[in-house]
């Protein structure tokens, strides 16, 4: 049987739930037939009152459709990510009274990665996060359900060119914080008060040379282990973690 293919589709649980509650668009939800205990109760709930579209498909077509073996019996169906603009998200910092925090992604192209890297930048209060259109992964259910369905509480824009966009977040009054392994200063050591973008390079080469060029400072993450290297999400928590420390001093 033929695979249907639609615009996105968002899976399991915790997922369908964090998008039904966040407002966002929904054409059409799917769930196991029989699949009537815990949580699933309260998507269809939910989905009822906000008057969308639930079909019950046997278990056989449910796996079909599902991109994942964990799809806990619940499929969404969503219209394409809405991606939004640079000044959106330094709106969204001005509409919490503060310094604007910004994740900027060089590159990042697994998709675990890059839901892992969105959870965490969402939990830390990061304002938006800054991916560019080439040679990166792109928000999709894979992303959609690793960050937990916090890409649907994230800005996140697409851009054509990240060196211009950094130009540009630097004349907004931003400094631009680089990730690099021979920055020779730890991060914990570097202000990252204040107007802040902070860039994470590619999972195997790091941040690319121009890219790098236009940061303000670098820093590095201690490495005592024979592996000189850090997953990129790791590397992301820990970062903005230390930004987060200091900006509540």
């Amino acid at each position: 049987m033929k695979k249907e293919i639609y615009n996105d589709q968002v899976e399991g649980r915790n997922a369908v739930l964090e998008l039904l509650e966040s407002g966002k668009d929904i054409n059409k939800i799917f769930i196991t037939k029989g699949e009537k205990h815990g949580s699933i109760h309260k998507i269809i709930k939910i989905a009822k009152e906000n008057k969308i579209i639930i079909v019950e498909k046997e278990k056989r077509q449910m796996e079909e459709m599902a991109s994942t073996q964990n799809y806990q019996g619940v499929i969404a169906i969503v219209p394409p990510f809405e991606y939004v603009e640079v000044e959106d998200i330094l709106q969204e910092a001005k509409k919490r009274e503060e310094e604007p925090f910004v994740l900027i992604l060089d590159e990042i192209e697994d998709p675990h990665n890059l839901g892992s890297i969105i959870r965490t930048a969402e939990t830390a209060g990061v304002h938006g996060v800054i991916i560019p259109k080439r040679r990166a992964a792109c928000v999709n259910s894979t992303v959609n359900k690793v960050s937990a369905g916090a890409v649907q509480h994230m800005k996140i824009a697409r851009v054509t060119n990240l060196c211009d966009t950094i130009e540009n977040l630097k004349k907004e009054g931003l400094w631009i914080c680089g990730t690099d392994i021979n920055a020779g200063k730890f991060y914990y050591d570097q202000d990252l008060t204040g107007p802040i973008g902070i860039v994470i390079g590619n999972e195997g080469n790091g941040i690319g040379q121009k890219v790098k060029k236009n940061c303000d400072f670098l820093v590095e993450i201690p490495m005592k282990g024979k592996v000189t290297s850090l997953n990129a999400s790791v590397s992301t928590g820990i970062i903005i973690y230390e930004a987060v420390k200091q900006r509540i001093k």
